[in-house]
């Protein structure tokens, strides 16, 4: 079986334009989310699918590799899809670029969902963990999602849900965590699909995958990383980078 992950690192960004090439420690975020992906040994290959030659650049001079795309893309996963098309490979793990403190703990949970699943019954996985802090559960930059019994994904917000009508204590919140791990069929398939009119509204990819009544089985972790969205969220990351 082989595993890839693929990076999708496109330069504008309507929150944060050019926020990839900013700097954290001694390297840019997508340099530094490259290694971070490359240094947990868990796939045969990494990959940054870019629309800029800057982001080529850098990753290139590291000795990564580096795809440089063409076209118009709606998200990240089908930037990567058209990148991967002809490629002889199983499942694709899709870290988004902002993720530099993606760890492998999660990253190794998320495959063993796909390689123990022998019948293929599913086809996308990703990850979600815990959130308590009132003013993260209401910030539109925080995607959170809500899951049946048995963990697979009912719906994805960036409004609070589910709607704590009573003011219950005991209501979970889950923040998404945009990484994705499926298998190659799964994710020509979801390219191959225009955008649906929720994930249109929300602004969120794994919505098309819902509309078009597929399953997302939620993995839970405790890891907490820092998606880079905003000057705010840089700033951040700087401060924890410096305590590792």
């Amino acid at each position: 079986m082989k595993i890839i992950a693929v990076i999708p690192a496109r330069y504008e960004a309507k929150r944060f334009p050019g926020k990839l090439l900013k700097m954290l420690g001694n390297r840019t975020i997508i340099e530094q989310t490259f290694l971070a992906a490359s240094s947990t040994n868990l796939f045969d290959d990494v990959i940054v699918v870019t629309d800029d030659k800057r982001i080529f650049s850098k990753i290139t001079e590291i000795g990564g590799k580096a795809i440089m795309s063409m076209g118009e893309f709606n998200c990240g996963s089908d930037r990567i899809a058209a990148a991967v098309a002809d490629m002889d490979i199983d499942i694709i793990v899709n870290i988004q670029g902002d993720e530099p403190f993606m760890e492998k703990e999660s990253l190794s949970s998320l495959i063993q969902v796909l390689k123990n699943d022998l019948n293929h019954d599913i086809s996308l996985a990703s990850l979600m963990t815990p959130i308590y802090e009132q003013n993260i559960i209401n910030d539109h930059n925080t995607v959170k999602v809500i899951v049946d019994n048995d963990d697979f994904a009912i719906y994805f917000s960036r409004h609070p849900i589910p709607y704590n009508r009573d003011n219950n204590k005991l209501v979970d919140y889950f923040k998404h965590i945009g990484v994705y791990a499926f298998r190659k069929d799964a994710l020509i398939e979801f390219y191959n699909q225009s955008m649906t009119p929720l994930e249109k509204s929300e602004k969120i990819e794994c919505l098309r995958y819902i509309e078009n009544s597929k399953k997302i089985k939620m993995i839970s972790t405790s890891f907490e990383g820092i998606s880079i969205d905003t000057l705010e969220d840089l700033n951040l990351a700087k401060s924890k980078w410096h305590k590792k």
